[in-house]
């Protein structure tokens, strides 16, 4: 009986020590941990950019980031063609290490696409171009990782265009607020998958 308790507690601090599926040793790697650093402050760079990304844009007054209204406008994102981002979550057993690289990197692809088609429409740009910029660098580390992890998916940033229906001002100005509204979705998940990869014994502030 005694032997059986000892086993089980082993066992237990096995399970509880092993590392995270799909990256073993690759977590651990200081030039790893480098980059996902790097990709951690430029998704940080991102969500904080996108609020005045949004108020440069010079919407209507009823397009707001943190409005209960915008549960009204899924229909408009399937009229104007607005794919859904990959769904990005912590790594688990059943979420690996390539799983989440793979989905970051379609999602950043994507929604740079979404900002390019979208950027010629608006009066004022330059906050837009800056921001598509930062998700292209973002999507640089990204790769930089998957090819670390050897993963077969692991493409170079260049997004296939999207076509999107914009057949008036106003469509622009919601393709606009939902693109940054689903993007500003995208990097919270985006840090939390980011998060669980992290090594570092700094104290995490981020919410």
């Amino acid at each position: 009986m005694y032997t059986l308790i000892v086993f089980a507690c082993y066992m237990a601090t096995v399970v509880n020590s092993a590392p995270l599926p799909g990256s073993s040793a690759l977590v651990e790697d200081p030039q790893f941990q480098e980059i996902l650093q790097r990709s951690r402050s430029l998704t940080q760079k991102i969500l904080l950019s996108i609020p005045d990304t949004h108020n440069s844009c010079n919407l209507a007054l009823t397009l707001q980031l943190n409005s209960s209204e915008n549960v009204k406008l899924v229909t408009m994102a399937s009229i104007i063609g607005i794919p859904p981002a990959p769904v990005v979550k912590a790594v688990s057993e059943n979420f690996t290490l390539e799983n989440g690289l793979e989905r970051m990197n379609k999602g950043l692809q994507l929604h740079q696409a979404l900002l390019s088609e979208v950027a010629p429409r608006l009066e004022v740009k330059d906050k837009v171009t800056d921001l598509i910029a930062d998700i292209r660098d973002l999507a640089v580390q990204i790769v930089k990782m998957q090819k670390m992890a050897r993963a077969e998916a692991a493409v170079e940033p260049s997004p296939t265009p999207v076509k999107l229906h914009l057949p008036g001002d106003y469509e622009v100005q919601v393709a606009a607020h939902l693109t940054l509204l689903q993007l500003q979705s995208f990097g919270q998940d985006m840090v939390r998958c980011l998060r669980s990869l992290d090594q570092s014994k700094e104290e995490d502030t981020e919410s």
